[in-house]
């Protein structure tokens, strides 16, 4: 239980593309009972609000669990960005450290990072942040264990097995490798959160600091 009214479910073990399409399905699925009034999905979790607090707590987590099991994966195909990252230089000054825990050198660590394809599996943490999946794991690095106060917003970054890029300028704990220029939210946009779920990313190369 989340308070009064919500329900968390939390997917069963490792983070998986596989996993996150089964989240989007008990999404859709949720979606058509009476009594849920919003679905928030997150990465391998799904919180479930309801128009009242249940009455039968374990009718409902027998529900998630029977649903879970029988459901396929959904799959999403968003849109396609390309995201041009200015890699290295002051605005990515964690680049080193990435390097470092990987060892791998710099360029790689960017080559790496710019020839994978990212799905963006939830919207969260911040009003338009996108946590993505698709990190090559040789360059899979821990959150720092002191964060950075004041994270410009357009920081791409790297935190544990996601990619992402910040949404909006504040402190931030994910290691800063470049930055791009994009805007991801707007509150007078239509749609004031750039990215939406299934969405595809690729970074490129705009220019590279060491």
């Amino acid at each position: 239980m989340m308070g009064t009214r919500a329900i968390l479910f939390e997917a069963p073990g490792a983070f998986t593309m596989e996993q996150q399409q089964r989240i989007w399905a008990l999404m859709d699925h949720a979606g058509n009972r009476a009594d849920i009034q919003e679905l928030v999905p997150g990465v391998t979790n799904l919180l479930l609000i309801f128009n009242r607090s249940p009455e039968d707590l374990e009718q409902i987590a027998d529900w998630l669990r029977n649903t879970w099991e029988s459901l396929p994966p959904r799959q999403i195909m968003g849109r396609l960005f390309e995201v041009n990252v200015r890699y290295g230089g002051a605005l990515g000054e964690d680049l080193a450290a990435v390097s470092a825990h990987t060892g791998l050198p710099p360029k790689e660590v960017i080559r790496l990072h710019h020839e994978g394809e990212y799905t963006v599996c939830a919207i969260g943490s911040a009003p338009g942040f996108g946590y993505l999946h698709g990190l090559n794991p040789r360059i899979a690095t821990p959150r720092k264990s002191v964060p950075s106060l004041n994270m410009p917003a357009g920081t791409v970054t790297i935190g544990g097995m996601q990619a992402g890029i910040s949404a909006l300028t504040g402190p931030n704990g994910w290691n800063s490798i470049g930055y791009t220029e994009i805007c991801l939210f707007d509150p007078y946009r239509s749609s004031p959160s750039l990215f939406a779920i299934g969405d595809r990313i690729r970074f490129r190369p705009e220019s590279i600091e060491l």
